[in-house]
């Protein structure tokens, strides 16, 4: 093959990817809208792929259904929230803090933060509206992230990880799904606020 064949070969591969990686987008962001307007049960293939301007084929190339999309959209709310939460925990032993539950507060904050800037994503996750078996991907994902907290703690103070994690999963739940963002806030500061009081056993 001629050096002026493989590039016309790159360049349209090159091309055929980005207008996949450009679709794989459009169907993600009508998805988004689609499951906050209407909710994961009614929304509808047809309804995605309309918003997105695609077509039912290219929705089963990138995805194997409404499902995957949805999980697909937590996936990665849920990175960029794990994004936040390290961030705003490096910040704070770049500053000098070494206290493990001032560390813990500074995660929280941050995910709650990811919560209010997100609300309506991280709403459509907290309403019991998935697909099948989502909650057991709730679940699994509480799980990890009591793991995450405990390695703060040096992974010797369990108990102590349940409580604090049971605590934010409910400030979480009810800052998502309040309509009042002023009363969110307000309520997510209240929570850390009585976090950071609580002593270690």
């Amino acid at each position: 093959m001629s050096s002026d064949t493989e590039r016309v070969v790159t360049d349209v591969t090159a091309r055929t990817s980005e207008r996949g990686a450009a679709t794989r987008v459009a169907l993600l962001a009508a998805a988004r809208e689609v499951f906050v307007t209407s909710g994961f049960a009614e929304a509808g293939v047809t309804d995605i792929v309309s918003r997105a301007e695609a077509s039912v084929g290219s929705l089963y190339h990138h995805f194997s259904g409404k499902a995957d999309l949805y999980l697909t959209l937590f996936d990665e709310f849920q990175e960029r929230q794990t994004q936040r939460t390290k961030q705003a925990v490096h910040t704070a032993r770049a500053g000098g803090e070494s206290d493990p539950m001032r560390l813990f507060v500074a995660g929280a904050r941050a995910y709650l933060e990811g919560c209010l800037a997100e609300r309506e994503i991280s709403a459509l996750f907290l309403r019991g509206d998935g697909p099948p078996g989502f909650e057991v991907t709730m679940r699994d994902r509480l799980r990890q992230w009591a793991k995450r907290n405990a390695a703060l703690f040096e992974g010797d103070e369990g108990a102590l990880v349940v409580v604090l994690t049971g605590a934010l999963a409910a400030a979480v739940s009810e800052v998502a799904l309040s309509e009042d963002e002023h009363a969110s806030r307000a309520l997510a500061d209240g929570v850390l606020t009585i976090i950071g009081q609580i002593r270690r056993p």
